[in-house]
């Protein structure tokens, strides 16, 4: 079970709409500044990396979700007695695309610091290095799927 700090700002997995979560994060954000709620609900963040790919010869950058339905939320959903907050679980709960928080039903877990470092970490490194889309090992044996060499096999020399 995660260490609390109870009645703190902590780090909360969201578990949101496959394909939403970029929509979902924007519209948590809008609704902090319309409902005033700065004061309970800090960061929304997508997790994601940039990849490389080449199609069609050109090699080209995207962003891609490193956990695809899911926001981690920088809040304050539980006080001093490890209770929810009420204000806060129902504004991100009735935030349209959320469908609930890790944890059972009632009692969200809140994430280990360890966790949030490691993960803030992994995406500061992802985001300054292109990994690319698809990875090759040095030995592994591949299919060559188009050009001259087209359903021929051949083993991975070399990566660069």
């Amino acid at each position: 079970m995660a260490q609390t700090l109870a009645g703190k700002d902590q780090w909360f997995v969201v578990h949101v709409l496959s394909g939403q979560e970029n929509k979902v994060r924007e519209n948590i954000m809008k609704r902090v500044k319309t409902e005033e709620m700065s004061d309970l609900v800090y960061e929304v963040l997508v997790p994601t990396e940039r990849v490389s790919e080449i199609k069609k010869g050109k090699k080209s950058e995207t962003t891609r979700k490193f956990f695809p339905g899911y926001l981690i939320v920088n809040m304050h959903l539980l006080d001093e007695n490890n209770q929810l907050v009420g204000r806060t679980w129902y504004f991100i709960r009735d935030t349209p695309g959320v469908i609930g928080l890790a944890g059972t039903k009632d009692k969200p877990i809140p994430m280990r610091q360890s966790e949030v470092d490691s993960m803030l970490a992994q995406m500061k490194e992802r985001e300054e290095k292109v990994k690319p889309k698809v990875s090759f090992e040095v030995g592994e044996t591949v299919k060559v799927a188009d050009g001259p060499f087209q359903n021929q096999n051949g083993i991975v020399e070399e990566i660069d």
